[in-house]
């Protein structure tokens, strides 16, 4: 463990950090806590085989099976930290040649030393994670600090598969943030959750990333849905505190180099996702100077006035599946299952029923949805979300988020479990939530929990219908929790006030998940109209969300994916800062093209 005078020093440096950066109190933590680390810094060694960029797996052993915990040689700690970051990299990376590593290529290994804390807003509930890794080649007279706050609502090694490759080799320090988001999950039945070394602990054992009310078994509480805080509105001052974080672990680190202050220290977020959404609202509300650059992809952002995620997200989780009704376009699409076109048709069905189209097909559908802004490129991904379950997980977990409820007062009567071959809830088996904190993305279905809806039982034939129901009209009703909600999706919304220095968004034109047409379009021309002249956009042709998928069989060759981008991106914002190059003009990569 560091010394408390760290934890004493950051707590000091984080009430100078963020005393411009608080939203009003009134509308917050009535007796609010000062920023600070709420817990001791914990840091560990990595060499000789358990390496920072893999965790010592390499590229082939990134690319294989999942790690096995029976490994005797290693700390349960280390092994669930392994497990952690094959998981990350399992799920946003494309790990084949496309993806930028050749099939001879190999994971250079990057000896160094992590930092694990707790930090906490002051008028927060919950803490949530930071940390920095600091390679044995840091240069502390030349330093460079990355910072990439996890994408999705993944935990604390969210950032690594984004930011790591391209940082840690060239001897950068890596800052990540789970956002208070993550795979801290709380198990009501067993009444544990995660201490910081990722291991499972109770209550009263030791400090945790998250520790929620008591609600009854076996219902299970996820972070970002749970948490009782706005998380999303305070994503960018999460991403200044571990910042911060990072600069004051540094200064501590190597007491007799220069100052690690902004300005001397080179710093460049990069991140994607909601991360990169993340990356976006720290550069409009840090102090002048903390951040050098930006290179962010598919943002999850919002502009004034610009349609928010959770009203797409609502809105398409009931028309989307429609479209699959019709079973030769279904055929082309990715992940274009056959066995999805009875279940669509049951859907244009229901919308029907409802009112919501006009006639129980999947061109009614369609029309609804591009009247609403949805362009072909992201109707495509359609197969792909349903497959997924993206959208009902989307509203969900947001709709939970924005109410502030706890697991067992979900919106529209839903709830969160492990479930037992006849699909009722039952207590999760000790291995099976010991895993968590390393195999879930932070969000559900996944690690072997999945939601639990009583409004199913009443429609067999459409089972998910009625929640949806119920959660698209928290988005288009006049209830109270629908003033509520969209109160709180209000705080969510970005300023498009960017500082002036070189930064660089990029989206793919055919993301279904995160549309380019509702979050960086929107958001760069409302960034340029206030002023900001180094930004660039690129837009990538035949790019969507999930790099993951881009090798899948029956994929493969249709897409290709934004980690090569972002890298090549952070080439540039290198460069340009080192006054060898230019940003360049905004730009359309064409699907043709090699650039």
């Amino acid at each position: 463990m560091i010394p408390s005078r760290l934890t004493g020093a950051f707590s000091a440096l984080m009430l100078a950090a963020c005393a411009d950066q608080a939203p009003d109190e009134s509308d917050r933590d009535p007796a609010p806590r000062p920023d600070t680390l709420a817990s001791e810094v914990r840091a560990t060694i990595h060499r000789d085989g358990d390496d920072l960029l893999s965790a010592g797996l390499g590229l082939d052993g990134l690319r294989g099976p999942a790690p096995r915990l029976t490994d005797t040689t290693m700390a349960r700690d280390a092994l669930l930290r392994r497990l952690a970051i094959h998981t990350n990299y399992q799920g946003l990376a494309d790990l084949t040649a496309t993806g930028g590593f050749d099939a001879d290529a190999t994971l250079p290994e990057v000896p160094g030393r992590e930092f694990h804390a707790f930090a906490r807003l002051r008028w927060a509930e919950q803490p949530f994670r930071v940390m920095l890794q600091l390679p044995d080649a840091f240069d502390p007279e030349n330093p460079c600090l990355v910072v990439a706050p996890a994408s999705g609502s993944r935990g604390i090694y969210g950032g690594l598969p984004v930011a790591g490759p391209w940082a840690l080799p060239r001897g950068c320090a890596l800052v990540l943030t789970d956002k208070g988001a993550g795979t801290d999950l709380f198990d009501h039945a067993a009444d544990t959750g995660v201490a910081l070394d990722g291991t499972r602990a109770g209550r009263r054992e030791q400090p945790l990333a998250f520790a929620p009310g008591p609600a009854p078994a076996p219902l299970v509480s996820v972070p970002h849905a749970h948490s009782g805080d706005n998380l999303e509105a305070d994503w960018g001052r999460h991403t200044i505190v571990a910042t911060h974080f990072g600069l004051e672990v540094l200064a501590r680190t190597f007491p007799d180099a220069a100052a690690f202050t902004p300005g001397r220290v080179r710093v460049i977020a990069a991140a994607i996702s909601n991360g990169g959404g993340a990356a976006l609202r720290a550069l409009e509300q840090a102090e002048p100077g903390l951040f050098d650059a930006a290179v962010v992809a598919a943002p999850n952002v919002t502009a004034p006035d610009a349609r928010h995620l959770y009203d797409y997200a609502t809105e398409a989780a009931l028309l989307q599946p429609c479209l699959l009704a019709d079973a030769d376009w279904l055929a082309t699409l990715p992940f274009g299952n056959p066995a999805l076109q009875p279940a669509g048709a049951r859907r244009c069905a229901s919308l029907h029923a409802a009112g919501i189209i006009d006639e129980p097909a999947p061109a009614a559908a369609r029309a609804v949805l591009e009247a609403a802004g949805f362009e072909t490129g992201a109707l495509e991904q359609a197969a792909v979300n349903a497959t997924l379950d993206v959208w009902r997980s989307v509203a969900a977990m947001y709709a939970s988020a924005y109410l502030g409820t706890p697991v067992d007062a979900m919106p529209c009567d839903l709830g969160i479990a492990a479930t037992g071959d006849d699909g009722r809830p039952q207590p999760a088996a000790k291995a099976q939530r010991e895993m968590w904190w390393a195999t879930s993305s932070g969000v559900v279905p996944g690690a072997g929990l999945e939601w639990i809806d009583p409004r199913a039982d009443g429609d067999a034939q459409d089972p998910d219908f009625p929640a949806l129901v119920c959660l698209r009209a928290l988005w288009t009703g006049d209830s109270a929790q629908s003033e509520k909600l969209r109160a709180a999706v209000r705080e969510t919304h970005a300023t498009a006030e960017l500082p002036e220095i070189p930064i660089l968004i990029l989206h793919g034109r055919q993301d279904g998940l995160i549309p380019a047409a509702f979050s960086s379009r929107p958001y760069v021309e409302t960034a340029r109209d206030h002023g900001a002249g180094q930004l660039r956009y690129r837009e990538i042709d035949g790019a969507q969300h999930f790099d993951v998928i881009v090798p899948f069989p029956g994929v493969s060759g249709r897409y290709r994916p934004l980690l090569p981008y972002l890298w090549e991106g952070l080439d540039t914002v290198e460069a340009v800062l080192d006054g060898q190059a230019e940003l360049g003009e905004d730009r359309v990569i064409s699907a043709m093209s090699d650039d």
